[in-house]
């Protein structure tokens, strides 16, 4: 016989190779711009799977809705299988179940540090949720706190009045609503196109989400007012998972703990790096807002949080009793 190489010669044979392996390709969705803090995330990632396992598995990340999903399509797209993974902003789901609410609940955790203890408290109830819709939950991390974007100072109550702003979620809709503005629940990637046919002419969202969209584009101010920092979770099908092997799954699990790191480490200096950004593009950034409005947004959001733990049961008191623990350390 001639000289045959030993993978042609297995090939053949019909003989496997001990050592060769196929490698697994995997799709990530996003709506969110890629110079996000969480599309970046996601990229960050990929990018350790990849590192963790020397390539066997790559991960494509599509940003801005390529795949034509937003977050609130992930939850059956993933759990379907219509594509691997996602990465979410959880608040989207409170249709399905209204603990993914818990983190965008306005005024519950207003700070980097009472949102980790927050999402201490839930990630249990996280991961029972998609397990039972056969899915992993990942990981998860923080937006930077919400505030209004919008062409003036959102600094004083009469501020809000008939205010026509983007909300995204029912809580910050009848929030905003018992506070006198005019709340329309948008997904991230309707908001543009409501901005340029002045459908709506304000937005609760982040500066983060903000800058990645350019809104200066239509609207002149942002005002920070930390009303929520809304989780954003990584999650991925069951059955892709259980494809992966125990080497591959635990690679994707280490990453996933390396990315979670990396969303959570990046918040300070993004908040920082944000503002920095607004202002060298002409947006006049409010950080004093008058304890007047405060009070009223507070007291606007109270029947909001209180339906909520009607909505959720037994599990919302047990959620929230433990993050005031965890509080009181």
């Amino acid at each position: 016989m001639k000289n045959v190489t030993l993978p042609v010669l297995a090939v053949a044979l019909g003989i496997g190779v001990t050592g060769a392996h196929a490698e697994t390709s995997l799709d990530m969705s996003s709506e969110y711009p890629v110079s996000s803090i969480h599309a970046q995330t996601a990229d960050f990632f990929a990018k350790t799977l990849g590192e963790e396992i020397n390539g066997d598995i790559s991960v494509t990340v599509h940003h801005g809705g390529a795949l034509g999903y937003k977050s609130v399509d992930h939850y059956d797209a993933v759990g379907d299988g219509a594509v691997q993974l996602a990465s979410s902003f959880s608040g989207a789901w409170s249709g399905i179940n209204p603990i993914f609410l818990v983190s965008s609940l306005p005024f519950i955790a207003t700070s980097i540090e009472d949102t980790r203890k927050l999402y201490e408290a839930t990630r249990p109830f996280y991961e029972k949720a998609l397990e039972e819709d056969n899915q992993v939950f990942l990981y998860a991390a923080p937006w930077p706190a919400s505030g209004f974007w919008a062409n003036k100072p959102i600094d004083k109550p009469e501020a809000l009045k008939g205010l026509k702003i983007r909300t995204y979620d029912t809580p910050g809709t009848k929030t905003l609503q018992n506070a006198g503005a005019s709340p329309v629940q948008l997904s991230w990637g309707d908001i543009v196109p409501q901005l340029t046919t002045n459908g709506i002419d304000a937005v609760l969202t982040s500066a983060d989400g903000g800058a990645g969209s350019q809104f200066w584009e239509y609207l002149s101010d942002f005002t920070e007012v930390n009303y929520a920092l809304p989780l954003q979770v990584t999650h991925m099908n069951r059955d892709a998972f259980d494809d992966l092997g125990e080497e591959g799954q635990k690679a994707v699990l280490d990453a996933a703990k390396k990315a979670e790191t990396f969303g959570w480490e990046a918040l300070d200096s993004r908040v920082q790096a944000n503002y920095t950004k607004l202002a060298e593009n002409g947006v006049t950034i409010t950080t004093n807002v008058s304890a007047d409005l405060l009070s009223l947004l507070k007291s606007s959001a109270a029947p909001e949080v209180e339906q909520w733990k009607e909505r959720v049961g037994d599990d919302a008191q047990t959620l929230l009793d433990t993050y005031h623990e965890l509080l009181a350390k």
